[in-house]
């Protein structure tokens, strides 16, 4: 069996990786983040270089890498570089309908394919102080957009229309059909995650 190894530190793709499959590796990968114009090129192609980079330590492996952009349109936004880029973004974002694009790339013997979902969600009009309070528990400090759809205790999506998955970090429908076309053995993300039951994304 091939070897997996999914090249990001998140643990929310940890943990969305494990509806797909029991056995991988976590190697994160050394590659900056850097953002262009197109939210769409660039989660795919920091999707790949992640996956490319991981895969030069590990040639025989099948490697996952994967990036996610939050755009208004007008503006991409990664990761908050401290609390007060996260403000500023929730200043942009909050009642507002944007875009989440997740970028996933495989890397293996065989060759390598990229592909991506896209997402529209909209922020909760919360005040600076509940924000500010948000921030201040460190947990939107590593997401882009700086805010999490999974944080339920704080209700920071007021709605969207997509694939959750993908939201969190991980599109688990798409990303099945890329291990699939490699040959590589997986079971439905519905079996162990339950919201991805009604994913528009599911085939």
């Amino acid at each position: 069996m091939t070897r997996v190894v999914l090249a990001s530190a998140s643990p929310r793709r940890r943990e969305l990786l494990v509806a797909l499959i029991d056995h991988f590796e976590v190697v994160p990968s050394s590659i900056e983040e850097v953002l262009g114009g197109d939210p769409v090129a660039d989660a795919e192609a920091l999707a790949l270089a992640k996956a490319r980079d991981v895969a030069g330590r590990f040639p025989d492996s099948l490697v996952i890498g994967s990036d996610t952009i939050v755009t208004d349109g007008e503006r991409s936004y990664g990761k908050p570089r401290d609390a007060q880029d996260a403000l500023e973004m929730w200043r942009s974002l909050r009642g507002r309908v944007h875009r989440v694009v997740t970028g996933i790339a495989l890397v293996g013997p065989g060759g390598e394919v990229a592909s991506h979902s896209v997402s529209e969600v909209e922020l909760s009009a919360l005040d600076d102080a509940a924000v500010e309070a948000y921030i201040t528990s460190g947990r939107p400090m590593d997401k882009a957009g700086a805010y999490a759809i999974q944080d339920a205790d704080v209700p920071a999506v007021a709605r969207f229309d997509g694939c959750y998955c993908s939201v969190m970090g991980l599109p688990l429908w798409r990303l099945r059909e890329l291990l699939a076309s490699t040959g590589a053995t997986c079971r439905e993300p519905s079996a162990s995650f339950e919201r991805c039951a009604g994913c528009p994304e599911r085939k």
